[in-house]
C-alpha cells in the first residue's frame, strides 16, 4: 500500500504522514516514509534526535549518487532505468516509530517535465518501489503542487489530501485533486486537518462536496499535537488525534482494498 499526503503548506502534512506511519507499524506493516519536503521535518515527527535528522542527505541532493545511477559518459544524456532496491536497503534510516525513512529532497529544477538526473532517482524511487503485503509506504509531499508536477506521486494507491477549512486550502486541494486525477492516480480523497470550532468542520466538508470528493477524516485543532511540532518533538501516540488516526487507517485501508 502507497499512500500520498499532499495540501497547501501548514495545513499538517508531516504530521499526519508521521502518525500514519506509526500506526501502520503498530498494525504490522513494514513501513517506510518517504519525505519530499524540500524543508524535511518528517524525521522528527518519527522520533529521530534533531541533530541526527539534519545529518541526513536528501537523495536528490546527493551528487554522487545521482551521477552513479543516472550517468552514461556522455554529457545531457542520462540513463533513466536503473535499479533502485539499493537505495532503501542502503538510505532507509531506521527511527524509533519503527518505520524506515529515506529523504529523497528538492529537485531544483523549474518545469513540470523535468527529467534531469536528480529528478529521475527521486521519481524512480517511489514509481518502481514494490511493496508487498503487509508492506506500506507513506509519502510527505511538498506542500501545493511541484512534486505532482513532476509525477513523482503517480505510483501511489491513494492521495490524501489535507484541507483546513480555509479558502486557500480548498482552492489547493482542488487543483491538487484535478491534477492528481490527470496523473492517473487510482484514489483521492481529503482529509480536514487543523479545523477550528468555528465552522472548520463545515468547511471541509464543504470543499470535499465542491470537487466530489470523499471527506474521510475531521482532525480538530490538537493543542498537544501543536506544542508537539513547535519543540520538534515526535507526534503524540496517545489522545483524540491518535485515536482518529486509527480510525482513518481503517477507512484507508477499506479504500485501498476495494
Amino acid at each position: 500500500m502507497k499512500l500520498a499526503v499532499s495540501g497547501k503548506g501548514g495545513v499538517g502534512k508531516t504530521t499526519l504522514a508521521a502518525s500514519l506511519a506509526r500506526a501502520l507499524v503498530r498494525r504490522g506493516y513494514t513501513t517506510l516514509a518517504i519525505d519530499a519536503d524540500p524543508a524535511p521535518n518528517l524525521g522528527t515527527a518519527l522520533g529521530l534526535a534533531s541533530d541526527v535528522a539534519d545529518g541526513i542527505v536528501p537523495i536528490g541532493e546527493d551528487e554522487e549518487l545521482v551521477a552513479a545511477k543516472t550517468s552514461t559518459g556522455y554529457a545531457g544524456v542520462y540513463n533513466l532505468s536503473f535499479p533502485i532496491d539499493d537505495l532503501v536497503r542502503d538510505r532507509a534510516v531506521p527511527t524509533p516509530a519503527g518505520a524506515g525513512l529515506v529523504v529523497m529532497g528538492t529537485v531544483r529544477t523549474a518545469g513540470a517535465g523535468c527529467t534531469c538526473p536528480a529528478a529521475a532517482v527521486v521519481r524512480a524511487l517511489l514509481r518502481r518501489l514494490v511493496v508487498g503485503d503487509q508492506q506500506a509506504v507513506v509519502l510527505d509531499l511538498e506542500a501545493g503542487l511541484e512534486h505532482l508536477g513532476r509525477g513523482t506521486a503517480a505510483g501511489v494507491d491513494l492521495l490524501l489530501v489535507l484541507v483546513d477549512g480555509s479558502a486557500a486550502s480548498c482552492t489547493v486541494a482542488g487543483r491538487i485533486a484535478a491534477l492528481a486525477q490527470e496523473l492517473g492516480i487510482p484514489r483521492i480523497a481529503l482529509v480536514g486537518s487543523r479545523l477550528d470550532q468555528d465552522g472548520g468542520c463545515d468547511a471541509a466538508t464543504a470543499c470535499a462536496e465542491r470537487f466530489g470528493l470523499s471527506l474521510l477524516a475531521s482532525f480538530p485543532d490538537d493543542p498537544a499535537v501543536a506544542r508537539a511540532g513547535r519543540e520538534g518533538r515526535p507526534v503524540p501516540t496517545e489522545g483524540p488525534t491518535a485515536e482518529r488516526v486509527e480510525v482513518l487507517l481503517d477507512k484507508i485501508v477499506r479504500k485501498v482494498a476495494a
